[in-house]
């Protein structure tokens, strides 16, 4: 079968106390969104990670660390490798650079090119950790006609999303398990005007 490209590509940035937002997150997502999922989590640059593996007891979704020049799919979820910094170019490709030469922002730098490459079909997401990575991302994709989330109170660290939410450019305030629902409502909506779009296509 031919991989499907995503409707949608979410960036998920999330930092101390992220791994439980991600666990709570996937818990509840479906597996057949039309989405991708791509997690960006700080990780130290010597960090051998066990991220994906400890992902994917939380979804029935492939959990795949993302590589260079991999063609991003429907109903996958992608890890940041550690140490780098990881963007998409045209055509929903990922981008890796070894080793990471951004320091603590690569959120920003992959919401950055989310925005400039997916436009109104970008959706960004900040959970828990210190810092303000991410909002700049998240203005960026606000920018580009796209969604963005922020994790409430239930963040361990609220520090990120905070900063995120005092931009201005934040659409949701929820905490992770909430937020499934508003992407699949967000997904509905697309296939809705695509319906719409075809019945009024010239026979």
């Amino acid at each position: 079968m031919t991989a499907a490209r995503p409707n949608y590509i979410v960036g998920i940035g999330g930092s101390a106390g992220g791994l439980s937002a991600y666990k709570a997150l996937l818990d509840v997502l479906p597996s057949h969104t039309d989405m991708a999922f791509v997690i960006i989590a700080h990780l130290l640059p010597t960090a051998n990670t066990k991220l994906a593996e400890i992902l994917s007891r939380h979804t029935t979704m492939e959990v795949v660390m993302a590589s260079n020049a991999m063609s991003i799919q429907a109903n996958f979820v992608y890890i940041i490798p550690s140490n780098s910094d990881l963007t998409i170019i045209e055509n929903a490709i990922f981008k890796v650079v070894y080793p990471r030469i951004r320091g603590n922002n690569q959120i920003d730098s992959f919401l950055t090119s989310l925005a400039e490459t997916m436009g109104p079909h970008a959706i960004a997401i900040i959970l828990s950790g210190y810092g303000s990575d991410g909002t700049k991302g998240c203005m960026n994709i606000k920018k580009h006609g796209g969604t963005t989330f922020a994790q409430d109170l239930s963040a361990e660290v609220g520090v990120m999303p905070l900063s995120a939410l005092a931009s201005g450019c934040v659409d949701f305030v929820m905490p992770p398990g909430k937020i499934s629902e508003a992407l699949q409502n967000c997904c509905d909506s697309s296939r809705r005007q695509q319906a719409v779009h075809t019945h009024r296509l010239p026979a």
